[in-house]
């Protein structure tokens, strides 16, 4: 067996791929399997991939040749690739696209493929059958117009995902330009990658575009890629957020940088009660429902009605990989109306990233986070894992708790984190600083400790606004917030993030306190991401998969001792 030693990747039978992190050629072989692999591992010197149906089915629907894949692989690795992967690679990423879902003129929607024993298997498969209504003839099924999504649904899981070409309802024209300069009077156009992005979604508005996910980091203008999606439409959108100050910033975004008007921007939230031909709400208020119990509590949503209140040409899934269940069945339900799901990280801790495939889309664009960090779109991030000891008591207490869970949260408030806290404090005095965790008690104690104020789930909208508009100016200089800073929080200029605790082992979470400080900066200075984590504990053990995220995205991490940050400090 030929053998180059000097290449960076073992692929092996089982689909799973070794990469060498001290590897010269480490970051362009990480930055080929990124577009059809997913990182499963990333210990300090081998990273494991997996080649997985999913990511090649996206990479089929990006366009990607199988060809391509197997020439990086072969590129890259020390050995032969084993003949099983070449074989897996053609074979799976021609099963996306084999099964057709096409519009006749006469409006009836069928699924068409040329492979006649694979639409016999469909039309006989239990879990499709009910959404199939006839066989017209050898190569076409007829579908049931409202099951569209339940069939993709189904279609996905008996390992043929088929290729949405039914096309979308127009929906009501809304005239709509983008402006420039901005309201605000600044020059405004969209970056070359997000009027990529904008394009590979459209696809000139044929059948082959109109839905699908844009994976871009946070900083770099999702919003803006949705707003040109907007101007490229031309008409009526609803817009799903993950809160409230979410919709606030959509609405500030859309009346600065584009032509609509306040009167034709509707928000829905608990708090207001618009629709308008471009409506925002959250999906909390989406999949809000009457308590069973009560006088009027049918178990019913109630305000799934307005997917239906106006006549939308497009929805946005802002966050798409935070989509709650309830969600997915009204999308199944939706699936001729345009769909653009925004988010930085396709991971769902639910594994229900299949879903978001078939019903919002495969995804349809990214970009690494270094390439933009590169061009100067997003800052350059120096990320720090410092690592603190329990003491002899609290040790004690962790070993005698009675499941992982506890263990987890012993671990995650040790109060040598408050300390570190201090010093990372005194180290960027005169810096916009973050500190984010996960448990309100430990974040009432560096409260009182710091006297920076605090943002929790229970902060009302208008005293959130408030202190994030104080921050913004320097006014504040530390805040403390827990998960509810997660999402869609427009901070430019912070610059460091302390996250002293975090949703067990979540990648997503990762990708979202990261963005806090990735906007770029005006002076040109790196941003600072520091977490700190419990030595020998549940707490790191789940850092190590949250810092999958960072692998993925080119980020290399540093991992301190607390002793030497303090040392350094006194």
């Amino acid at each position: 067996m030929p053998y180059t030693p000097e290449n960076p990747l073992i692929v092996q039978s089982d689909r799973s791929v070794l990469l060498e992190v001290h590897n010269p050629q480490y970051e362009a072989a990480r930055d080929a399997l990124a577009g059809f692999a997913e990182l499963v591992k990333s210990p300090e010197f081998i990273h494991t991939y997996q080649i997985t149906p999913l990511s090649l089915w996206n990479a089929a629907a990006a366009d990607h040749p199988p060809d391509a894949i197997v020439a990086a692989l072969q590129q890259y690795a020390k050995f032969d690739i084993p003949d099983n992967i070449v074989a897996d690679i053609r074979e799976y990423m021609g099963r996306y696209g084999r099964l057709q879902l096409l519009r006749r003129d006469s409006g009836a929607l069928v699924l068409h493929s040329q492979d006649i024993p694979l639409l016999t298997q469909v039309w006989n498969n239990k879990q499709c059958r009910p959404y199939l209504e006839a066989q017209l003839d050898e190569h076409t099924l007829l579908v049931n117009s409202a099951a569209r999504g339940h069939l993709k649904q189904a279609l996905v899981h008996l390992g043929f995902p088929a290729e949405d070409l039914a096309g979308y309802v127009s929906g009501e024209a809304l005239p709509v330009e983008i402006c420039s300069p901005t309201a605000g009077g600044q020059p405004f156009a969209l970056r070359n990658y997000q009027h990529e992005a904008v394009v590979r979604f459209y696809e000139g508005g044929s059948s082959r575009g109109g839905s699908g996910v844009i994976v871009l980091p946070c900083g770099a203008g999702k919003t803006v890629v949705g707003i040109g999606v907007i101007n490229e439409l031309a008409t009526r959108t609803l817009i799903l957020c993950p809160n409230t100050v979410a919709v606030r910033q959509w609405i500030t975004e859309l009346l600065d940088k584009t032509t609509l008007t306040a009167d034709q921007i509707g928000e829905y939230t608990g708090e207001k009660k618009e629709i308008r031909p471009v409506t925002l709400t959250t999906y909390q208020m989406l999949t809000y429902r009457p308590s069973r119990n009560g006088n009027n509590g049918d178990g019913e949503f109630p305000h799934f009605h307005l997917f239906n209140a106006q006549d939308w040409g497009l929805i946005i899934y802002d966050e798409v990989h935070l989509l709650p269940a309830p969600i997915f069945r009204i999308t199944a339900e939706i699936q001729a109306r345009r769909r653009l799901g925004l988010t930085a990280t396709l991971v769902r801790e639910d594994g229900r990233e299949t879903d978001v495939f078939s019903l919002i889309g495969p995804k349809k664009y990214d970009v690494p986070w270094r390439d933009l960090e590169r061009s100067g779109w997003i800052a350059e991030a120096i990320c720090t894992e410092i690592r603190l000891n329990l003491s002899q008591e609290q040790r004690m207490e962790y070993a005698l708790a009675e499941d992982s869970r506890v263990q987890y949260r012993i671990a995650a408030e040790n109060p040598a984190k408050l300390d570190m806290v201090d010093t990372l404090l005194r180290r960027h005095r005169g810096d916009h600083v973050l500190v984010i965790g996960q448990y309100i008690d430990q974040l009432k104690q560096l409260a009182r400790r710091t006297g920076a104020p605090i943002i929790t789930g229970k902060t009302k909208t208008s005293e959130r606004e408030k202190l994030y508009a104080a921050f913004k100016n320097g006014e504040v200089p530390v805040l403390i917030v827990s998960k509810v800073a997660n999402f869609a929080i427009d901070l430019p200029d912070a610059n460091v993030a302390i996250q002293v605790s975090g949703t067990f082992g979540s990648r997503q979470e990762e990708a979202q306190r990261l963005g806090r400080v990735l906007r770029p900066k005006a002076d040109g200075l790196p941003a600072y991401f520091y977490t700190l984590v419990t030595r020998d504990s549940r707490d790191q053990d789940f850092a190590a998969n949250r810092q999958m995220f960072l692998t993925e995205q080119g980020y290399r991490y540093t991992i301190l001792d607390a002793t030497e940050l303090q040392a350094e400090a006194a």
